[in-house]
């Protein structure tokens, strides 16, 4: 996969599809490496007449790291409310998505992000409105403090430490164990090909330092509803009903604070892509991304 220079950042990203198409751009989660977008909704969507871009946000993947700002203590902030210290916001990230464009030469995207990637791709929505053709936001949250919470055992797979001992094969069962706490019931993953996606994110990139300071921008990012009315691009929300980790009144709560927007509950659905939904979430980010006209 080629690497490229924006924001002053190194960039992992890949490109599917004719580089005259209408471009959009997958904006991933947290921690999350730009293989969490699958390969076969990359190809569904050019198939549908798009060229399509994934990226490893920076601190992730093989996008650069900083390492020099040390590691945020999340886990006191949580305990005790003090404001939290970060070396980046999610507006920066926000900020890297529109370098990347700037540096393939693309004037406008389709965007969409999921969970920590879809309060980035509101905030490019927001902010960078002339570069935006479509919005999609999938399972992901205006991050309002009244919003319902995070079940305790997808909080506990979210924040809970790394095992003490940190060979490869621990390490892999307990990403395991994390994902199942959060993903679909009635879209079981095939188990053979989690763990071989598991191995492979292991291998190319494990860095939990950087989500840590991920984790530290999302939770420092804070309520986003006023930025979500400046929203004019057409908007589709998508979110599972059994969300353990992003529950769907947020979702819902996205698409309430977003002029026009429109909201798809996917039944049986949690907080994961699963492979079976794939033409579903095709046709859906297709159908928006055409409504603009653009």
């Amino acid at each position: 996969m080629p690497q490229i220079t924006a924001n002053h950042l190194q960039i992992e990203y890949e490109s599917f599809g004719t580089p005259s198409a209408p471009t959009i751009l997958l904006i991933m989660g947290l921690g999350a490496q730009l293989s969490r977008w699958n390969r076969e909704l990359c190809e569904a969507l050019v198939e549908r007449g798009f060229r399509v871009l994934r990226f490893d946000n920076r601190d992730c993947g093989l996008s650069s790291k900083f390492d020099a700002a040390g590691v945020p203590n999340v886990g006191e902030a949580l305990r005790t409310g003090a404001p939290l210290s970060v070396p980046y916001t999610l507006a920066d990230m926000a900020a890297d998505s529109v370098a990347l464009l700037d540096a393939l030469g693309i004037e406008k995207a389709h965007i969409v992000g999921a969970s920590m990637g879809g309060a980035i791709a509101q905030i490019f929505a927001a902010q960078y409105p002339q570069r935006t053709l479509s919005l999609t936001s999938i399972m992901s949250t205006s991050s309002h403090p009244d919003l319902p919470p995070p079940t305790a055992e997808a909080w506990q797979a979210l924040l809970a430490p790394l095992p003490a001992t940190r060979d490869k094969e621990t390490l892999i069962e307990d990403a395991l164990k994390r994902q199942l706490a959060v993903a679909s019931p009635d879209y079981p993953s095939c188990p053979q090909r989690l763990r071989e996606v598991l191995v492979d994110e292991h291998e190319r990139g494990f860095h939990p330092r950087g989500v840590a300071r991920q984790l530290a921008a999302f939770l420092a990012s804070g309520d986003r509803r006023a930025l979500l009315r400046t929203i004019s691009a057409p908007t589709l929300v998508l979110h599972g009903s059994e969300d353990p980790l992003i529950p769907v009144a947020c979702g819902r709560d996205v698409a309430a604070h977003i002029p026009g927007a429109k909201l798809q509950v996917i039944e049986g659905m949690a907080h994961d892509l699963p492979l079976a939904l794939t033409e579903v979430f095709a046709d859906a980010i297709a159908a928006i991304a055409r409504s603009s006209g653009r």
